[in-house]
Protein backbone atom coordinates (compact mmCIF):
# COMPACT_ATOMS: atom_id res chain seq x y z
CA UNK A 1 0.00 0.00 0.00
CA UNK A 2 1.90 3.00 -1.30
CA UNK A 3 0.57 6.43 -2.96
CA UNK A 4 3.06 7.72 -5.80
CA UNK A 5 3.38 11.77 -5.24
CA UNK A 6 4.18 13.36 -8.81
CA UNK A 7 7.23 15.45 -8.02
CA UNK A 8 8.74 16.37 -11.58
CA UNK A 9 7.08 15.80 -14.59
CA UNK A 10 9.45 17.06 -17.42
CA UNK A 11 6.96 18.27 -19.98
CA UNK A 12 5.50 20.73 -17.69
CA UNK A 13 8.49 22.05 -15.22
CA UNK A 14 11.45 21.81 -18.27
CA UNK A 15 13.51 19.18 -19.36
CA UNK A 16 16.65 20.03 -17.41
CA UNK A 17 18.43 19.82 -14.57
CA UNK A 18 17.55 22.31 -12.61
CA UNK A 19 13.67 22.15 -12.90
CA UNK A 20 14.43 18.32 -11.75
CA UNK A 21 16.83 19.60 -8.55
CA UNK A 22 14.41 22.45 -8.00
CA UNK A 23 11.38 19.84 -7.14
CA UNK A 24 12.94 16.60 -6.25
CA UNK A 25 15.81 17.71 -4.12
CA UNK A 26 16.12 15.95 -0.49
CA UNK A 27 12.76 14.15 -1.40
CA UNK A 28 13.40 10.40 -0.88
CA UNK A 29 12.56 7.29 -1.54
CA UNK A 30 11.59 8.01 -5.27
CA UNK A 31 10.62 6.05 -9.02
CA UNK A 32 11.95 8.04 -11.69
CA UNK A 33 10.14 7.46 -14.98
CA UNK A 34 11.64 7.68 -18.33
CA UNK A 35 8.96 7.30 -21.55
CA UNK A 36 9.61 6.84 -25.15
CA UNK A 37 8.54 7.12 -28.90
CA UNK A 38 9.19 3.12 -28.87
CA UNK A 39 6.57 2.75 -26.40
CA UNK A 40 9.17 2.11 -23.24
CA UNK A 41 8.02 2.91 -20.25
CA UNK A 42 11.70 2.47 -18.30
CA UNK A 43 13.70 4.34 -14.39
CA UNK A 44 14.81 3.61 -11.27
CA UNK A 45 14.24 3.56 -7.99
CA UNK A 46 16.27 4.60 -4.72
CA UNK A 47 15.53 5.39 -1.14
CA UNK A 48 18.55 8.08 -1.06
CA UNK A 49 17.25 11.81 -1.68
CA UNK A 50 18.83 13.65 -4.64
CA UNK A 51 21.28 16.40 -4.06
CA UNK A 52 24.21 18.09 -6.15
CA UNK A 53 26.96 17.08 -4.29
CA UNK A 54 28.51 15.87 -7.40
CA UNK A 55 29.22 12.34 -5.10
CA UNK A 56 28.15 9.16 -5.31
CA UNK A 57 25.74 7.54 -2.88
CA UNK A 58 25.09 4.55 -1.49
CA UNK A 59 22.29 2.12 -1.85
CA UNK A 60 21.48 -1.44 -1.51
CA UNK A 61 18.25 -1.14 -2.04
CA UNK A 62 18.26 0.76 -5.51
CA UNK A 63 17.31 -1.05 -8.94
CA UNK A 64 16.31 -0.78 -12.47
CA UNK A 65 13.18 -1.36 -13.89
CA UNK A 66 11.53 -1.48 -17.67
CA UNK A 67 7.82 -1.99 -18.67
CA UNK A 68 6.72 -4.26 -21.82
CA UNK A 69 3.55 -4.47 -22.26
CA UNK A 70 2.48 -5.98 -18.37
CA UNK A 71 5.88 -7.46 -18.26
CA UNK A 72 7.66 -5.80 -15.86
CA UNK A 73 11.85 -6.74 -15.58
CA UNK A 74 13.66 -5.77 -12.83
CA UNK A 75 16.93 -5.42 -12.18
CA UNK A 76 18.92 -4.89 -8.91
CA UNK A 77 21.94 -2.58 -7.97
CA UNK A 78 25.27 -4.62 -8.10
CA UNK A 79 27.81 -1.88 -7.20
CA UNK A 80 25.57 -0.25 -3.99
CA UNK A 81 28.25 2.11 -3.09
CA UNK A 82 27.31 3.55 -6.50
CA UNK A 83 23.96 3.19 -6.89
CA UNK A 84 23.14 7.01 -7.73
CA UNK A 85 25.12 10.05 -8.46
CA UNK A 86 24.34 13.84 -7.60
CA UNK A 87 24.82 15.79 -10.92
CA UNK A 88 23.50 19.30 -11.06
CA UNK A 89 23.48 19.24 -14.93
CA UNK A 90 21.51 16.24 -14.99
CA UNK A 91 17.79 14.69 -14.53
CA UNK A 92 17.80 11.19 -11.94
CA UNK A 93 21.26 9.63 -12.16
CA UNK A 94 21.69 5.69 -11.29
CA UNK A 95 25.34 5.41 -11.07
CA UNK A 96 26.66 5.90 -14.75
CA UNK A 97 23.89 2.89 -16.04
CA UNK A 98 21.13 5.41 -16.72
CA UNK A 99 20.84 8.51 -16.58
CA UNK A 100 17.32 10.14 -17.02
CA UNK A 101 17.46 14.15 -18.48
CA UNK A 102 20.97 14.03 -19.53
CA UNK A 103 23.14 16.92 -19.79
CA UNK A 104 19.36 19.30 -19.55
CA UNK A 105 18.20 17.72 -22.53
CA UNK A 106 15.53 15.23 -23.24
CA UNK A 107 17.68 12.09 -23.64
CA UNK A 108 19.22 9.22 -22.08
CA UNK A 109 22.75 8.17 -21.06
CA UNK A 110 22.44 4.18 -21.14
CA UNK A 111 25.57 1.89 -20.52
CA UNK A 112 24.58 -1.43 -18.93
CA UNK A 113 26.96 -3.09 -16.70
CA UNK A 114 28.02 -0.01 -14.84
CA UNK A 115 26.40 -1.15 -11.15
CA UNK A 116 23.42 -2.69 -13.06
CA UNK A 117 23.12 -5.22 -15.31
CA UNK A 118 20.66 -4.58 -18.17
CA UNK A 119 21.01 -4.87 -22.36
CA UNK A 120 19.74 -1.63 -23.98
CA UNK A 121 17.17 -3.33 -26.09
CA UNK A 122 15.42 -4.90 -23.53
CA UNK A 123 15.27 -1.51 -21.25
CA UNK A 124 14.62 1.04 -24.19
CA UNK A 125 14.74 -0.92 -27.56
CA UNK A 126 17.78 1.51 -28.00
CA UNK A 127 15.61 4.38 -28.29
CA UNK A 128 17.24 7.31 -26.28
CA UNK A 129 15.03 10.38 -27.15
CA UNK A 130 12.65 10.71 -24.48
CA UNK A 131 9.06 12.06 -24.61
CA UNK A 132 8.34 12.27 -20.83
CA UNK A 133 10.43 11.86 -17.63
CA UNK A 134 8.73 11.71 -14.26
CA UNK A 135 9.93 11.32 -10.95
CA UNK A 136 7.08 10.22 -8.27
CA UNK A 137 7.71 10.51 -4.24
CA UNK A 138 7.13 7.15 -2.88
CA UNK A 139 4.93 7.43 0.51
CA UNK A 140 2.73 4.66 3.00
CA UNK A 141 -0.77 5.43 2.46
CA UNK A 142 -2.27 6.19 6.18
CA UNK A 143 -5.77 4.89 7.08
CA UNK A 144 -6.67 7.17 9.65
CA UNK A 145 -7.95 5.08 13.44
CA UNK A 146 -11.55 6.83 12.29
CA UNK A 147 -13.31 8.33 9.78
CA UNK A 148 -12.67 12.19 10.18
CA UNK A 149 -15.99 13.58 8.35
CA UNK A 150 -19.07 11.65 9.03
CA UNK A 151 -21.12 9.62 6.60
CA UNK A 152 -23.51 6.85 6.32
CA UNK A 153 -23.06 3.67 3.74
CA UNK A 154 -26.72 2.75 3.65
CA UNK A 155 -29.21 2.37 1.11
CA UNK A 156 -31.75 3.67 3.01
CA UNK A 157 -28.90 7.17 3.19
CA UNK A 158 -28.73 6.58 -0.75
CA UNK A 159 -33.02 7.18 -0.89
CA UNK A 160 -32.86 9.97 1.48
CA UNK A 161 -29.97 12.08 -0.31
CA UNK A 162 -32.31 11.41 -3.41
CA UNK A 163 -35.26 11.99 -2.29
CA UNK A 164 -34.13 15.29 -0.30
CA UNK A 165 -32.74 16.44 -3.73
CA UNK A 166 -35.91 15.98 -5.44
CA UNK A 167 -38.12 17.70 -3.07
CA UNK A 168 -35.48 20.97 -2.74
CA UNK A 169 -37.20 24.13 -3.72
CA UNK A 170 -35.29 27.08 -3.93
CA UNK A 171 -36.48 30.30 -1.20
CA UNK A 172 -37.15 32.57 -3.80
CA UNK A 173 -40.74 31.91 -5.51
CA UNK A 174 -39.13 33.32 -9.27
CA UNK A 175 -36.60 30.48 -9.15
CA UNK A 176 -37.33 27.05 -9.59
CA UNK A 177 -33.78 25.65 -10.84
CA UNK A 178 -31.05 26.55 -8.68
CA UNK A 179 -27.95 27.04 -11.64
CA UNK A 180 -24.22 25.46 -10.23
CA UNK A 181 -21.45 26.11 -12.79
CA UNK A 182 -18.81 23.70 -13.25
CA UNK A 183 -15.37 25.49 -13.05
CA UNK A 184 -12.21 23.62 -13.47
CA UNK A 185 -8.92 22.25 -15.66
CA UNK A 186 -9.57 20.15 -19.17
CA UNK A 187 -9.93 16.30 -18.21
CA UNK A 188 -10.52 17.34 -14.57
CA UNK A 189 -14.07 15.82 -14.75
CA UNK A 190 -16.90 18.33 -15.32
CA UNK A 191 -18.56 16.43 -17.73
CA UNK A 192 -18.29 13.30 -16.15
CA UNK A 193 -19.67 14.77 -13.02
CA UNK A 194 -22.81 15.55 -14.17
CA UNK A 195 -22.93 12.26 -16.59
CA UNK A 196 -22.69 10.98 -12.82
CA UNK A 197 -25.22 12.50 -11.15
CA UNK A 198 -27.33 11.74 -14.29
CA UNK A 199 -26.25 8.14 -13.78
CA UNK A 200 -27.31 7.71 -10.63
CA UNK A 201 -31.27 9.74 -10.86
CA UNK A 202 -31.32 7.57 -14.04
CA UNK A 203 -30.43 4.15 -12.60
CA UNK A 204 -27.66 3.18 -14.61
CA UNK A 205 -24.52 4.50 -15.84
CA UNK A 206 -25.24 6.62 -18.45
CA UNK A 207 -23.26 9.35 -20.84
CA UNK A 208 -25.05 12.54 -22.14
CA UNK A 209 -22.11 15.04 -21.76
CA UNK A 210 -18.96 14.38 -24.06
CA UNK A 211 -16.41 13.43 -21.39
CA UNK A 212 -12.99 11.56 -21.95
CA UNK A 213 -9.40 12.13 -22.04
CA UNK A 214 -7.65 15.08 -24.09
CA UNK A 215 -4.99 17.54 -23.98
CA UNK A 216 -8.25 20.09 -24.93
CA UNK A 217 -11.29 20.62 -23.61
CA UNK A 218 -14.06 18.37 -25.06
CA UNK A 219 -16.43 20.88 -24.02
CA UNK A 220 -16.43 23.60 -26.22
CA UNK A 221 -20.32 25.25 -25.49
CA UNK A 222 -21.61 26.61 -22.61
CA UNK A 223 -24.34 23.93 -21.83
CA UNK A 224 -26.46 23.81 -19.10
CA UNK A 225 -28.03 20.63 -18.17
CA UNK A 226 -31.36 19.63 -16.29
CA UNK A 227 -31.38 15.98 -14.45
CA UNK A 228 -34.52 13.94 -14.88
CA UNK A 229 -35.50 11.91 -11.84
CA UNK A 230 -35.66 8.72 -13.68
CA UNK A 231 -36.23 8.21 -17.89
CA UNK A 232 -39.72 9.80 -17.28
CA UNK A 233 -39.34 11.87 -14.34
CA UNK A 234 -39.52 15.65 -13.51
CA UNK A 235 -36.24 17.65 -14.07
CA UNK A 236 -34.38 18.16 -10.57
CA UNK A 237 -34.43 21.48 -8.92
CA UNK A 238 -31.08 21.94 -10.14
CA UNK A 239 -29.37 22.89 -13.39
CA UNK A 240 -25.16 21.64 -13.93
CA UNK A 241 -23.65 24.37 -16.00
CA UNK A 242 -20.92 22.90 -18.34
CA UNK A 243 -17.75 25.27 -19.39
CA UNK A 244 -14.86 25.18 -21.64
CA UNK A 245 -11.66 23.85 -19.74
CA UNK A 246 -9.24 26.07 -18.07
CA UNK A 247 -6.04 26.16 -19.52
CA UNK A 248 -2.97 27.66 -18.39
CA UNK A 249 -1.33 29.24 -21.54
CA UNK A 250 -3.43 32.86 -22.90
CA UNK A 251 -5.67 32.19 -25.71
CA UNK A 252 -6.53 29.14 -24.88
CA UNK A 253 -9.33 27.17 -22.76
CA UNK A 254 -11.68 29.22 -21.21
CA UNK A 255 -11.99 32.94 -21.14
CA UNK A 256 -12.03 34.62 -17.73
CA UNK A 257 -14.24 37.34 -18.77
CA UNK A 258 -16.64 35.06 -20.32
CA UNK A 259 -17.01 33.94 -16.29
CA UNK A 260 -18.63 37.22 -15.65
CA UNK A 261 -21.01 36.86 -18.60
CA UNK A 262 -21.98 33.47 -17.16
CA UNK A 263 -22.33 34.67 -13.34
CA UNK A 264 -24.41 37.34 -14.60
CA UNK A 265 -26.48 35.14 -16.64
CA UNK A 266 -26.21 36.83 -20.18
CA UNK A 267 -24.84 33.28 -21.61
CA UNK A 268 -27.32 31.76 -23.69
CA UNK A 269 -27.20 27.69 -23.79
CA UNK A 270 -24.78 26.22 -26.55
CA UNK A 271 -22.88 29.14 -26.49
CA UNK A 272 -19.84 28.63 -28.80
CA UNK A 273 -16.86 29.31 -26.79
CA UNK A 274 -13.90 31.40 -28.31
CA UNK A 275 -10.73 31.07 -26.32
CA UNK A 276 -9.23 34.64 -28.01
CA UNK A 277 -12.44 36.33 -27.76
CA UNK A 278 -15.17 36.84 -24.70
CA UNK A 279 -18.66 37.13 -24.82
CA UNK A 280 -20.12 40.70 -26.56
CA UNK A 281 -23.50 41.93 -26.04
CA UNK A 282 -24.21 41.91 -29.59
CA UNK A 283 -23.67 38.09 -30.00
CA UNK A 284 -26.87 35.90 -31.40
CA UNK A 285 -29.08 35.22 -28.10
CA UNK A 286 -27.17 37.43 -25.41
CA UNK A 287 -29.42 37.62 -23.08
CA UNK A 288 -29.55 41.19 -21.88
CA UNK A 289 -31.86 41.07 -19.04
CA UNK A 290 -31.47 38.05 -16.79
CA UNK A 291 -33.48 37.30 -14.26
CA UNK A 292 -32.27 35.81 -11.20
CA UNK A 293 -33.43 32.43 -12.20
CA UNK A 294 -30.79 32.68 -15.59
CA UNK A 295 -27.97 34.17 -13.04
CA UNK A 296 -25.61 31.60 -10.92
CA UNK A 297 -26.46 30.93 -7.33
CA UNK A 298 -23.08 28.43 -6.26
CA UNK A 299 -19.57 28.29 -8.78
CA UNK A 300 -17.96 24.45 -8.13
CA UNK A 301 -14.35 23.79 -8.86
CA UNK A 302 -14.05 20.57 -10.26
CA UNK A 303 -10.16 19.47 -9.64
CA UNK A 304 -8.09 16.25 -10.07
CA UNK A 305 -6.74 15.03 -7.29
CA UNK A 306 -4.02 13.13 -9.17
CA UNK A 307 -2.53 16.80 -10.27
CA UNK A 308 -3.11 19.37 -7.42
CA UNK A 309 1.17 19.11 -6.99
CA UNK A 310 1.94 20.16 -10.53
CA UNK A 311 -0.87 22.85 -11.57
CA UNK A 312 1.02 24.78 -13.06
CA UNK A 313 1.62 28.71 -11.64
CA UNK A 314 -0.36 29.85 -14.65
CA UNK A 315 -3.14 28.13 -13.96
CA UNK A 316 -3.61 28.89 -10.51
CA UNK A 317 -3.53 32.30 -11.52
CA UNK A 318 -6.16 31.99 -13.37
CA UNK A 319 -8.63 30.22 -10.70
CA UNK A 320 -7.97 32.87 -8.66
CA UNK A 321 -8.94 35.73 -10.56
CA UNK A 322 -11.85 33.93 -11.17
CA UNK A 323 -12.35 33.23 -7.35
CA UNK A 324 -11.93 37.08 -7.01
CA UNK A 325 -14.99 37.78 -8.92
CA UNK A 326 -16.71 35.10 -7.89
CA UNK A 327 -16.65 37.05 -4.19
CA UNK A 328 -17.10 39.93 -5.69
CA UNK A 329 -20.54 39.05 -6.83
CA UNK A 330 -21.56 37.14 -3.49
CA UNK A 331 -22.03 33.58 -5.19
CA UNK A 332 -20.94 30.58 -2.91
CA UNK A 333 -17.89 28.35 -3.87
CA UNK A 334 -17.07 25.09 -3.18
CA UNK A 335 -14.53 22.18 -4.70
CA UNK A 336 -15.22 18.89 -6.07
CA UNK A 337 -12.29 16.71 -5.73
CA UNK A 338 -12.36 14.31 -8.57
CA UNK A 339 -10.59 10.58 -9.12
CA UNK A 340 -10.22 10.16 -5.34
CA UNK A 341 -9.66 6.22 -6.10
CA UNK A 342 -6.82 6.72 -8.65
CA UNK A 343 -5.51 9.26 -6.31
CA UNK A 344 -4.96 6.77 -3.00
CA UNK A 345 -4.91 3.15 -2.98
CA UNK A 346 -7.24 2.74 -0.03
CA UNK A 347 -9.90 4.68 -1.38
CA UNK A 348 -9.91 2.67 -4.56
CA UNK A 349 -10.08 -0.60 -2.38
CA UNK A 350 -13.23 0.88 -1.25
CA UNK A 351 -14.83 4.34 -1.65
CA UNK A 352 -15.71 4.30 2.21
CA UNK A 353 -12.26 4.84 2.88
CA UNK A 354 -12.57 8.73 1.62
CA UNK A 355 -12.48 10.03 5.17
CA UNK A 356 -10.07 7.57 6.72
CA UNK A 357 -7.10 7.94 4.00
CA UNK A 358 -4.62 10.57 5.59
CA UNK A 359 -3.94 11.28 1.85
CA UNK A 360 -6.82 12.18 0.72
CA UNK A 361 -7.48 14.72 3.68
CA UNK A 362 -3.66 15.88 2.65
CA UNK A 363 -5.21 16.44 -0.70
CA UNK A 364 -7.59 18.28 0.49
CA UNK A 365 -6.27 20.76 2.60
CA UNK A 366 -4.00 21.68 0.12
CA UNK A 367 -6.42 22.51 -2.39
CA UNK A 368 -7.92 24.29 0.02
CA UNK A 369 -5.28 26.46 0.45
CA UNK A 370 -3.86 26.91 -3.27
CA UNK A 371 -7.68 28.16 -3.98
CA UNK A 372 -8.05 29.93 -0.82
CA UNK A 373 -11.35 28.13 0.47
CA UNK A 374 -12.01 26.96 3.73
CA UNK A 375 -11.36 22.84 3.97
CA UNK A 376 -15.44 22.56 4.86
CA UNK A 377 -16.29 23.61 1.25
CA UNK A 378 -13.68 20.73 -0.21
CA UNK A 379 -16.07 17.78 -0.76
CA UNK A 380 -14.27 14.69 -2.58
CA UNK A 381 -16.00 12.32 -5.44
CA UNK A 382 -15.54 9.66 -7.69
CA UNK A 383 -16.90 9.89 -10.97
CA UNK A 384 -18.20 6.80 -13.01
CA UNK A 385 -15.56 6.40 -15.87
CA UNK A 386 -14.85 2.72 -16.75
CA UNK A 387 -18.21 1.10 -14.76
CA UNK A 388 -21.24 -0.38 -16.32
CA UNK A 389 -22.69 -0.76 -13.08
CA UNK A 390 -23.85 1.80 -10.46
CA UNK A 391 -22.50 1.18 -6.67
CA UNK A 392 -23.88 2.67 -3.96
CA UNK A 393 -20.98 3.93 -2.08
CA UNK A 394 -20.42 6.46 -5.26
CA UNK A 395 -23.76 7.07 -5.29
CA UNK A 396 -23.67 8.57 -2.03
CA UNK A 397 -20.83 10.55 -2.63
CA UNK A 398 -21.68 11.79 -5.23
CA UNK A 399 -25.47 12.77 -3.94
CA UNK A 400 -23.81 14.32 -0.99
CA UNK A 401 -21.82 16.94 -3.26
CA UNK A 402 -25.33 17.65 -4.70
CA UNK A 403 -27.09 17.92 -1.12
CA UNK A 404 -24.16 20.84 -0.09
CA UNK A 405 -24.41 22.51 -3.39
CA UNK A 406 -27.89 22.75 -2.58
CA UNK A 407 -27.03 24.25 0.95
CA UNK A 408 -24.94 27.01 -0.32
CA UNK A 409 -27.75 27.85 -2.69
CA UNK A 410 -29.80 28.23 0.13
CA UNK A 411 -26.81 30.71 1.37
CA UNK A 412 -26.89 32.67 -1.37
CA UNK A 413 -30.64 33.45 -1.40
CA UNK A 414 -30.51 33.93 2.21
CA UNK A 415 -27.84 36.62 1.35
CA UNK A 416 -29.61 38.05 -1.22
CA UNK A 417 -32.80 38.41 0.65
CA UNK A 418 -30.73 40.23 3.82
CA UNK A 419 -29.56 42.34 1.24
CA UNK A 420 -32.97 43.47 -0.05
CA UNK A 421 -34.09 43.87 3.43
CA UNK A 422 -31.40 45.97 4.21
CA UNK A 423 -32.12 48.37 1.11
CA UNK A 424 -36.00 48.66 1.70
CA UNK A 425 -35.33 49.27 5.29
CA UNK A 426 -32.47 52.33 4.33
CA UNK A 427 -35.32 53.33 1.54
CA UNK A 428 -37.88 53.67 4.60
CA UNK A 429 -35.68 55.64 6.81
CA UNK A 430 -35.01 57.61 4.17
CA UNK A 431 -38.35 58.54 3.30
Amino acid sequence: RVKLQLLYKASIHGFTGAAFHQRCDTRSPTVSVGYNASGYVFGGYTKQPFSQSGQYVHDDQAFLFTLSGKKLLRYPVTGPANAVTMISNNGPHFGEALILVNQSKPVVHSNPGNYYNFTAAEMHGNDLNLTECEVYQVEETTELERPWRTITWELLKRKELMEGIKTFKPTVGSVSQARVLLVGPVGAGKSSFFNSINSVFRGHVTSQAMSGCSSTSLTTQFRTYSVKAGREGKPLPIILCDTMGLEDSKGAGLDIDDISSILKGHLPDCYQFNPSAPLHSDTHGYRKSPGLKDVIHCVAYVIDACKISIMPSKLEEKLDAIRKKVNLMGVPQLVLLTKVDEACPLVKEDVRNVYKSGYIKELMQEVSARLGVPLSCVVPVKNYSEELELDMNTDILLLSAIVQMLRFVDNYFDELSDRLSKVATKEVEFR
